[in-house]
């Protein structure tokens, strides 16, 4: 089962709210950038990655939890970010039922990790390339 079906089995698995959040929030994830890939990692979590690792989406009993790699480097001009605070690197979105969030600032978000894990790896690059040399 390729990380896609995984991901598709754990929304279908969600009989209540957070499975048709879930559903709705990769929607607006793999909408905001095309080279975005889906991983399922650490035994249940779908990862959503481009350049490395970006955001984790977790169903919890009460909530959705969408954990961001790198969310403390991140603008967050929406003001999406609601936990995750105390950390240096990590950023975290906690929804609870009947939250809505705002589709357009998530997708602004997604692109600014995007461009993060981007500008991270062409400056991993030049390292490689002269240590292969």
């Amino acid at each position: 089962m390729n990380p896609s079906d995984h991901i598709d089995q754990l929304i279908a698995g969600l009989t209540d709210w957070r499975g048709k959040k879930l559903a709705g929030i990769r929607k607006t994830i793999l909408e905001a950038d095309p080279e975005i890939v889906e991983e399922w990692k650490w035994m249940g979590s779908p990862v959503w990655c481009s350049n490395g690792n970006m955001v984790v989406g977790n169903a919890h009993k009460d909530k959705i939890k969408l954990t961001f790699s790198h969310g403390a480097s991140l603008a967050d001009p929406g003001k999406l970010f609601n936990n995750g605070f105390g950390g240096k690197v990590w950023r975290s979105i906690d929804i609870f039922e009947g939250d809505e969030i705002d589709a357009q600032a998530l997708k602004e978000l997604i692109r600014a990790a995007v461009g993060y894990n981007q500008a991270k790896a062409k400056k991993k690059a030049p390292a490689r390339a002269k240590a292969q040399k």
